[in-house]
């Protein structure tokens, strides 16, 4: 069994009942279990500015999958609530699963890089994340979550109340 962790955001299609039902088919998938959730984070979008906030999170899950099944798993659910995959890149989707952390594995494969790509320089990845993981804890390639938080800031980040 590996620990996962799983960026989810959505700016379309009412971006909380996304995250939601997004939250409750991770659980579905097979040999797969919730194992955590973060608060939700409003946050501004990367590129195109003229789209709406995104709504974003974290969940961790317990998984018997190898890493490139889960990843399929996650684009079907992704596909099962309406996400078009298009040219453009950071545009309005209505939901975005990304496997950021698969236990203490470095991937580096054509359809999958972990840990994800850029989640050092992204607000909306690294504080859920934080607050799912121990303090102190080390990145597979060696970073330490802290000094990655230190170098982010929480600028265009809103965190909601639990009940969002």
């Amino acid at each position: 069994m590996n620990r996962a962790y799983i960026g989810l955001g959505s700016n379309l299609a009412e971006p909380q009942r996304q995250l939601r039902e997004a939250l409750a088919a991770l659980d579905r998938i097979e040999r797969t279990r919730l194992a955590g959730v973060s608060s939700f984070y409003a946050s501004d979008p990367l590129g195109p500015s003229d789209q709406p906030r995104y709504l974003n999170a974290v969940a961790a899950i317990d998984t018997e999958l190898e890493p490139v099944a889960l990843l399929d798993a996650l684009q079907a659910i992704e596909q099962t609530q309406g996400r078009q995959r298009k040219a453009e890149r950071w545009g309005p989707r209505t939901l975005d699963l990304d496997i950021l952390l698969f236990g203490e594995q470095r991937i580096d494969e054509p359809r999958l890089q972990v840990p994800h790509y850029h989640m050092q320089a992204r607000a909306f990845v690294l504080y859920p994340l934080a607050e799912l993981l121990p303090a102190g804890f080390r990145l597979p390639d060696g970073r330490r979550l802290a000094e990655l938080l230190a170098n982010c800031p929480f600028t265009g980040l809103e965190r909601l109340e639990a009940d969002a």
